[in-house]
């Protein structure tokens, strides 16, 4: 099992996915020190998410063991050190474990081991057929908000479950969730479960009191 040291940025809100852009604005210090270090080198970083409590749990409070590492492909530098980043998803990855700090390093490094999310012909032909079906649950957003779709149809099937998983209005939590599905056939199927939940949730909250279905 191939595995690699990675820095990791962990957060509360936000979760990557691979091929998904993200922008980021860097303002803590540990975080312009980690940031400066990957301009330096490879130019990647881990993205994982803090789970619950984080903000009572020390220096390193518990993060979930699947993350996405991403490479930096834009970066503005400002005059008092913050950073303006644009991140492009790279990997799926599992944290083993986390390394000690080097000294002066302000900022965590975990051991990681690579999540293949290879997709092969048959899961390929699966993929395409979900597709369609999470399109055509997604339309009547869209009719209702008077827009036409944003879903490119040129955009690998893939590349556009994870595009969805990253932008829709998700908890992060369930992100994460979709974010370790073992790949993005079912990504595709557990996002569409979720859509379908929302909806179930939102219809019957608007029923009148009394209603009966």
């Amino acid at each position: 099992m191939a595995t690699s040291t990675i820095p990791i940025f962990p957060l509360p809100t936000v979760v990557l996915f691979p091929n998904v852009f993200l922008p980021l604005h860097i303002f803590e210090a540990r975080y312009r020190q980690m940031v400066a270090d990957a301009l330096s080198g490879d130019r990647i970083i881990g993205m994982t998410l803090l789970k619950a409590g984080y903000d009572e749990a020390g220096e390193r409070p518990p993060v979930y063991a699947v993350g996405c590492s991403g490479v930096i492909t834009h970066v503005e530098r400002l005059a008092d050190g913050r950073f303006n980043l644009v991140l492009r998803g790279v990997e799926k990855f599992r944290i083993l474990g986390e390394d000690e700090p080097a000294p002066g390093q302000l900022y965590r490094t975990a051991i990681i081991s690579p999540l293949d999310e290879s997709v092969n012909d048959l899961e390929r032909a699966a993929l395409s057929g979900e597709r369609r079906r999470l399109e055509a649950r997604l339309a009547p957003l869209f009719e209702r908000a008077r827009a036409e779709s944003f879903l490119p149809q040129t955009m690998p099937d893939a590349d556009l479950v994870n595009a969805l998983a990253q932008y829709l209005e998700f908890d992060p939590v369930e992100r994460q969730a979709l974010l370790e599905q073992p790949g993005p056939v079912a990504r595709c199927r557990a996002m569409l479960e979720l859509l379908e939940v929302k909806a179930l949730i939102e219809r019957t909250a608007s029923a009148e009191p009394g209603t009966v279905h």
